[in-house]
């Protein structure tokens, strides 16, 4: 469940310390809806006290702003605010949408009058809605108590329809009087206006939290069009300093950071103010490079609470465990367990729950690429070889995405890199990983986690997937050499008739990664077992569709692709002795695969 704004901004301000958040819209089209996603994702690592989406003019995105809050609840981990407007919004609607949030555990909502419909010059309430702003605020209050956190929109230089700049800052005041807990302020540039703005709201008693709307210039002929339509008052130096440099987009966009990062600086120093909201327009690199030239880092305990993205759905809101098969594909193992609400050290009891109902989290469709730009970044491989070149390529950053995961290789495993592209060069087609921890401070910039203070471990764990004759001598090589089965395994072919491990306890769950914080017990937030293992391994074959789909049918490339998902094995070692180095693991892989070579050696 996302936790209310206005807790989190009056528990910052009594310790003195800043806070940000994020604006999106919905994107047009579907593929963007999924760029959207990965980027939030991304951006759930800049530790956002929140992110609000817009409702669109008009109402026209009501759906998908719902969608997409769900989904950034749910399996992204981000504290949510709705935006709510009256336009187009009867009751019955504005019902079913705060219904909806509730249900979800949406707990925030700005509540907006809204812009007029598409093809209206005029607002005009629609049959059996509301009016104003100010009206919503009253409907959420008298409907549903305090359980929402609302948040309304404020003008430092005076709503458009109105003239009257005392009128509008007496509305605001009103809005806040009549149940509105903090205020997001429109986008200005002009700091004096902005700082002399909030005085003028605690003159009259305005006393709640007020965050400036900041939105960095991103494109010349974008920052004119967009000021001059919401007739924002610009300093003449902005566009002194514009203007030499308006034709070259990367000069533009380095500006719009240095005066985003000026402004947020000025606000903090001469307005007081802690808390900065950030219109993003979708856009990545701005806000980062803003809080970074600010040094605004959010406590650890904030950013990564733990070593993977906590769900902040209402029944998954206590989950402290996960499997650690999903760990690059966090929708698609929310969207597997949406429904499961009973977790045994962090196993299911069946695959066949139907808990386990689609394939994929994304809703059934693999791969967001096209099959032109998936070819444009995985060739067309002939040969086994060409295919671990793939692999090899993901591994030293110039694939910038496999079936398995969409986001670049993670911070940890991006120590043991080069091992892992040996190992695939070797025949180990990996496609999960994580070195092994011993013991270090929870305010480690890679391998932290969790409440400061603390300590963290974790065991060296492999997945990849190996042709018959490799798993076979992988097996045997790990007999001869690790008698006491200190490195564990699951395996299983595509088919599921063929499991095999040598784990002493199949049905316990086996601890990958752990913590141990003050007055804490035991934070055990990563495993694996073989139910689990069972559960995922359908999907990581499958995701071998989406690749070979890339190719035409009956070619080359298909029929590798496709031979290789048939025929080969699925297997996860695990290295029990987290003391042991990355080496211990990587030559035991090793070891396997030069006994392979003898045998063939001695077969010819």
């Amino acid at each position: 469940m996302s936790l209310k704004i206005i807790d989190k901004l009056h528990r910052a301000e009594s310790e003195g310390r800043c806070l940000w958040s994020f604006e999106y819209f919905p994107p047009k089209t579907a593929a963007g809806v999924e760029n959207l996603f990965a980027r939030m994702e991304r951006m759930w690592s800049l530790a956002p006290a929140f992110i609000d989406v817009t409702w669109g003019a008009g109402g026209s995105t009501a759906e998908l702003t719902l969608d997409i809050c769900t989904v950034a609840l749910s399996a992204l981990g981000l504290n949510v605010c709705m935006h709510l407007t009256c336009t187009n919004m009867p009751r019955t609607e504005l019902d079913k949408a705060l219904a909806h949030c509730k249900e979800v555990g949406i707990r925030n909502i700005l509540a907006l009058r809204g812009d007029p419909p598409r093809g209206q010059d005029r607002w005009e309430a629609t049959e059996g809605g509301l009016n104003y702003s100010i009206d919503l605020v009253k409907y959420i209050r008298e409907k549903h108590g305090d359980w929402f956190c609302i948040a309304v929109a404020g003008y430092p230089e005076g709503h458009l329809d109105n003239p009257d700049k005392e009128d509008d800052l007496r509305r605001l005041k009103d809005k806040v009087d009549a149940g509105a807990d903090f205020i997001v302020s429109q986008m200005f540039y002009d700091c004096d206006l902005f700082i002399d703005w909030v005085k003028r709201c605690r003159a009259i008693g305005i006393n709640c939290p007020i965050l400036p709307g900041i939105m960095p210039i991103h494109t010349y002929n974008g920052f004119i069009r967009m000021t001059s339509l919401s007739q924002t008052k610009v300093p003449d130096f902005i566009y002194k300093d514009l203007d030499p440099i308006k034709d070259d987009d990367e000069l533009v966009k380095a500006y719009g950071v240095n005066l985003a990062a000026q402004m947020c600086t000025r606000l903090k120093e001469e307005g007081d103010i802690l808390f900065f909201h950030f219109y993003t327009m979708n856009l990545e690199k701005s806000v980062r490079l803003i809080l970074e030239k600010l040094e605004w880092v959010a406590p650890l305990e904030e950013s990564r609470p733990l070593p993977w993205i906590p769900s902040l759905a209402s029944k998954r809101q206590n989950e402290a465990i996960r499997p650690v098969y999903w760990k690059n594909r966090t929708r698609s193992y929310i969207a597997r367990t949406a429904e499961n609400d009973e977790f045994v050290n962090g196993r299911w009891s069946s695959s066949a729950s139907p808990a386990f109902g689609d394939v994929d989290g994304y809703g059934g469709v693999f791969f967001k690429h096209s099959k032109e730009q998936a070819r444009a970044v995985w060739g067309l491989p002939r040969t086994v070889a060409d295919l671990a070149n793939v692999f090899v390529g993901y591994c030293q950053g110039t694939v910038k995405f496999l079936p398995w995961s969409e986001q670049p290789l993670a911070g940890e495993s991006m120590l043991i890199r080069d091992d892992l592209a040996l190992l695939n060069k070797l025949g180990y087609l990996t496609i999960n990983s994580q070195p092994p921890v011993n013991g270090v401070p929870s305010s480690h910039p890679v391998h932290g986690w969790g409440p400061k203070n603390g300590y963290c471990f974790q065991k060296m764990y492999i997945e990849f997937f190996l042709s018959p004759e490799l798993f076979d001598a992988l097996v045997a090589h790990l007999a001869e050499v690790d008698p006491d089965g200190v490195i564990t395994y699951h395996a299983v072919q595509r088919k599921g008739e063929n499991v095999r491990f040598n784990d002493p306890d199949p049905e316990s769950a086996n601890a990958l990664t752990w913590g141990v914080f003050p007055g804490k017990e035991i934070v055990q937030p990563t495993v694996t077992d073989l139910a689990a293992f069972m559960a995922w391994y359908p999907e990581a074959f499958e995701l071998f569709d989406s690749w070979a789909n890339v190719y035409d049918k009956g070619s080359e490339e298909r029929k590798l692709v496709e031979g290789v998902a048939g025929e080969w094995w699925l297997v996860n070692v695990v290295n029990n002795d987290f003391t042991a180095p990355k080496d211990k693991l990587i030559e035991v892989l090793k070891g396997a695969a030069r006994r392979l070579e003898e045998q063939k050696v001695a077969a010819a």
